[in-house]
């Protein structure tokens, strides 16, 4: 049992106040001595001061708020451990590359990943999921959580106004951040989700390198095809370094692949393509895993509040017939 206000209890004491002191009477006798004596009368008039007594008790502890601490259960389910990685530049409100060929502009890019993520969360029941987002530079927007409402939520947030540079470094840096002090599962995956690139300096790509292979971190990226973009599955790009100045996402991707952990990447010139990429990623996300469901506390101080109400309302029927009694004599 805890307490949010722990010093009201201080008052407790108060409540013996009915039981050590005598209630002063309506009434005066000259002599009461030759009166036999009242065993059943002294033990209402105990039983009410107890009742006194106990509606004063159960009103200061409402007042300090009493609850039970929340618990943690473990349990073993199917899901994961993921860090969500969203692109917030400016260019992920621009519809994709394939609509705008085809000239059927619909869904932007930022809205298209916003709807299908959250398709995706509410399709999955025991993973712990946290969202990090980035543009000039990373944004912390969720731990790792078991609560589906606060993720669905936190997506929903990402939809704000967005910058105009591609810092993915930062943004993966942060995701994998949110692994360090959080216990394995047993399945652990990063989801980078943007429509472009950023060159990552050497230092930042051995710190990722290390990182996620210490994590045991799987990652997928997904990329969002600029209108006119080229893509990372061009065979044209393979020898990509003798150009002098590689395209990013060329080169994003080949660092990508010299992981010592899986990686998987897809591209999406669409939303249909965008949903089939999370769709394969969903399915091979789905592996037993030790998860840990908060179950949170009871809080008890309406029930403290009713006791306190149904001894004063005794109390009150008491003296009401004790009036009538009076007024029939």
């Amino acid at each position: 049992m805890a307490f949010t206000h722990p010093l009201v209890l201080w008052l407790l004491p108060l409540a013996l106040l009915p039981i050590l002191l005598e209630r002063s009477h309506t009434r005066s006798y000259s002599w009461v001595e030759m009166l036999p004596h009242d065993t059943l009368s002294n033990l209402v008039g105990l039983l009410l001061k107890i009742l006194a007594s106990i509606a004063l008790a159960c009103i200061i502890l409402g007042l300090a708020d009493p609850h039970t601490l929340a618990q943690k259960t473990e349990k073993v389910g199917i899901g994961a451990q993921i860090a969500l990685v969203l692109d917030r530049s400016a260019s992920m409100d621009d519809p994709f590359s394939g609509g705008v060929a085809s000239g059927n502009v619909g869904e932007t890019k930022s809205a298209a990943a916003s709807r299908l993520m959250t398709e995706f969360v509410n399709a999955r029941e025991n993973d712990m999921i946290g969202i990090t987002t980035f543009s000039n530079s990373a944004m912390y927007v969720l731990p790792l959580t078991e609560s589906r409402e606060a993720v669905l939520a936190a997506i929903k947030a990402t939809s704000g106004n967005a910058l105009f540079q591609t810092n993915i470094g930062a943004g993966l840096t942060g995701a994998v951040a949110q692994f360090e002090h959080v216990p394995d599962s047993g399945s652990r995956a990063i989801i980078l989700i943007s429509d472009g690139a950023g060159r990552i300096d050497g230092v930042i790509q051995q710190k990722l390198k290390d990182w996620l292979d210490q994590l045991n971190i799987t990652l997928y990226w997904i990329v969002l095809r600029q209108p006119g973009g080229i893509s990372i599955f061009d065979p044209k790009y393979e020898n990509w370094q003798e150009m002098e100045l590689p395209p990013v996402q060329i080169a994003l991707h080949d660092f990508f692949k010299t992981l010592n952990t899986p990686f998987q990447a897809y591209e999406a010139e669409d939303p249909k393509s965008l949903k089939a990429a999370i769709a394969d990623i969903n399915k091979n996300e789905k592996k037993p895993i030790t998860y840990f469901e908060k179950i949170p506390g009871k809080n008890f101080t309406q029930l403290s509040y009713l006791i306190a109400s149904l001894m004063i309302a005794l109390l009150l029927g008491v003296k009401y017939l004790e009036n009538k009694t009076w007024r029939s004599a």
